[in-house]
């Protein structure tokens, strides 16, 4: 009983993802240059292929992604691939009739090229002339589709040259879309497809790509990609050879990057980028002329052609072979690994000059931009750090700080293994592990501390810019300054000590009881008050006791700081609106409360707990005038005021922004300074 096979059935189970949308008219185009072979053997370069772009003839547009400056096109309908090759021979013709024919097996012919045909397009037509033993020329005229197969097309009359045309017709929509639009992409797609031929000795037959008045000459592109080649090798995998052909292409915007092409059957059939697999293998490298150049592999073996998909768009080839195995079975990651040992051999001299490049930025960057890294670098090398000499600085800081991440990590590890040892015997090299893990520890402390200058330095940097005009002369709201120096309505059991910025103002307000920023008086726990007035920053420390917030249940005394920020060069202060007077209002209501700790404890009672009111706003004139109101003196430098308000036993001092910021900037310059960080 003889078995039969359906047609559509066959096209329903071919899979054609449609990231490979082209695959079919690429297969049509390769079926014709090995017509051509087959016709004129060695004498390739007179044969001559011809793909022409067919368009919907409708004023639709395709309006799928263009580009800037580009105009959308047509959609595209169909392709006519044209070539002088051999024609549909009768053994041809047998063979196209035949599912899954092995008549072109040995150059690695699967016989499912046409059921991609018919998966992207709706039919396909054919006409063809080949040439019997005798010299005369007979034709072939049919068309292929799912619904009736293949059949003829009436007679194939007024025969011309030997050849076959090709005609895709109804290119359906879902791959229409996903299908590169322009004559120079697809051009560049069958380029890459078939490099093969164009690379192998004897070179490939004149191929042009046509659409409209414009053509790309594929034999060009060989000249305009490829900048030199290098020599082929072969490389052995568990017993199974494959050859390695190394090009370096010229680089550009279309060749970024670093490629392995995996071949079958004279095809590509996949592709991978070598971006950084390889230390030093980024994108481009410089020849000993310092010539730019981009590296590509198109590997190729009989253990690829042998397991290639009939799709041709990958391998039936296991990425991993997982534990040991009764047989050598080779895998994708053994094929690779090899592969890029190889790549590291044959590309030394300029792999070597890009990690000297990338080993340079690093250190550029730490120097100038990240000095936390600086304690750390020697062993962060030792970890493998190599860049890419164009890589972004906020990408090196991610890069960096991941190093840094494991550097840590491994530390941890090393003090668990060499501290889970006392009590017993040492072995011989615990002294030498406890040195080399004391001073990995010492390393990675001074780079947190330098981490912690670093951040000083770009807070104040940002400060100095919130205080200036923009180009319209308008000023920061008070509220990006006062976020800056620490959140808006909040308060310390709320936040860490990291998120505030007071020490700008003074380095003390870092160590405090409880902390409150932008909340009413009522809000707090410490003040027992009803008032709904809202202090820009009020603190409590304990006397001879500074604490931080996690920890503010100590007693005796409290000390109170209040901090009023004013927008810089406002100038509306007033009696009604004295940032003076208002500290001194919220200091008092503090002492008038029932006033507990920030864990609800009660405070002894005490009428003289010390107070200070720092008040940070542009000395303009009515600033100026509320100061001396208040009997307060000039700071030497003019850009402040200070003095001591008897009555409320509050120190009080008014910061001109500027001046804000110089002082901070002195106090940490030693640390900045000692960083290599500008400080002026």
């Amino acid at each position: 009983m003889a078995l039969t096979t359906s047609l559509a059935g066959r096209v329903r189970n071919t899979s054609l993802p449609k990231s490979h949308a082209l695959l079919p008219l690429l297969e049509a185009v390769v079926n014709g240059i090995q017509a051509i072979d087959a016709r004129f053997g060695d004498d390739v370069e007179h044969g001559r292929l011809s793909v022409r772009i067919q368009r919907s003839p409708q004023e639709e547009l395709d309006l799928g992604p263009v580009g800037p400056g580009r105009v959308a096109l047509k959609p595209i309908v169909g392709f006519l691939v044209e070539d002088n090759g051999e024609g549909f021979t009768p053994e041809n013709m047998t063979s196209f009739e035949t599912l899954d024919s092995d008549h072109k097996a040995t150059i690695g012919c699967r016989g499912v090229g046409r059921l991609l045909w018919l998966k992207a397009f709706d039919r396909v037509s054919i006409r063809s002339t080949y040439e019997d033993d005798a010299g005369a020329l007979h034709g072939q005229q049919f068309r292929f589709s799912v619904e009736r197969d293949v059949e003829p097309d009436g007679e194939a009359d007024g025969l011309g040259g030997v050849g076959t045309i090709v005609s895709l017709d109804g290119f359906k929509e879902p791959f229409q879309k996903s299908a590169l639009k322009t004559v120079d992409a697809i051009a560049r797609e069958m380029f890459e497809h078939c490099i093969w031929y164009f690379l192998r000795p004897g070179g490939a037959p004149d191929v042009t790509v046509t659409d409209g008045d414009e053509t790309v000459s594929l034999n060009n592109l060989m000249a305009e990609f490829v900048y030199s080649e290098m020599p082929a090798t072969t490389i052995d995998v568990k017993g199974e050879k494959f050859d390695m052909v190394n090009l370096c292409l010229k680089s550009s915007t279309r060749n970024p990057a670093p490629r392995l092409h995996w071949c079958a059957a004279s095809r590509v059939v996949m592709e991978e980028n070598l971006t950084s697999k390889v230390p030093g293998l980024y994108g481009k490298l410089k020849d000993e002329a310092s010539a730019e150049f981009t590296y590509a592999c198109y590997l190729s073996s009989n253990f690829l052609d042998d397991h290639v998909r009939a799709d041709r768009t990958a391998f039936d080839i296991a990425e991993h072979v997982q534990g040991a195995t009764l047989t050598e079975d080779v895998s994708l990651d053994d094929i690779r690994a090899g592969v890029l040992e190889e790549v590291e051999r044959i590309l030394a001299v300029p792999l070597s000059a890009a990690r000297e490049e990338g080993k340079a930025r690093v250190n550029d960057f730490v120097s100038n931009r990240a000095p936390r890294y600086r304690p750390v670098l020697s062993r962060l090398e030792s970890l493998d750090v190599t860049v890419d000499p164009s890589i972004k600085d906020q990408d090196l800081e991610l890069l960096l700080h991941g190093k840094l991440q494991k550097l840590e990590a491994d530390a941890i590890a090393e003090g668990q293994a060499v501290f889970a040892e006392d009590g017993s015997t040492p072995p011989e090299d615990y002294a030498e592990r406890l040195a080399r893990y004391l001073d990995t520890v010492t390393d990675i402390n001074q780079s947190d501390l330098a981490a912690y200058v670093s951040r000083r330095r770009v807070i104040l940097d940002h400060l100095d810019r919130l205080i200036r005009s923009d180009d319209q002369g308008n000023y920061s709201r008070e509220d990006a300054i006062h976020s800056l120096l620490i959140p808006m309505r909040t308060d310390s059991n709320k936040i860490g000590t990291d998120a505030s910025n007071l020490w700008i103002i003074d380095e003390r307000l870092a160590f405090h009881e409880y902390l409150a920023s932008d909340k009413t008086l009522k809000s707090m726990p410490i003040t027992g008050s009803e008032s709904t007035r809202e202090p820009d920053v009020l603190a409590t420390r304990l006397v001879d006791h500074p604490l931080l917030a996690a920890e503010g249940e100590r007693l005796p005394l409290p000390s109170i700081v209040v901090v009023e920020i004013k927008r810089p060069m406002r100038n509306d202060a007033s009696e009604d609106k004295d940032p003076i007077q208002q500290c001194l209002d919220y200091v008092k209501r503090v002492r008038e409360g029932g006033v507990r700790t920030a864990f609800g404890r009660p405070i002894p009672p005490s009428k003289e707990p010390p107070a200070f009111c720092y008040i940070v706003a542009d000395l303009t004139p009515k600033m100026v005038s509320r100061c001396e109101y208040a009997n307060l003196r000039a700071t030497h430098d003019g850009m402040g005021y200070f003095g001591f308000n008897e009555p409320n036993k509050a120190y009080i001092e008014v910061i001109n922004f500027n001046r804000l910021v110089n002082a901070a900037t002195e106090r940490n310059r030693a640390f900045f300074d000692k960083l290599g960080l500008p400080s002026s």
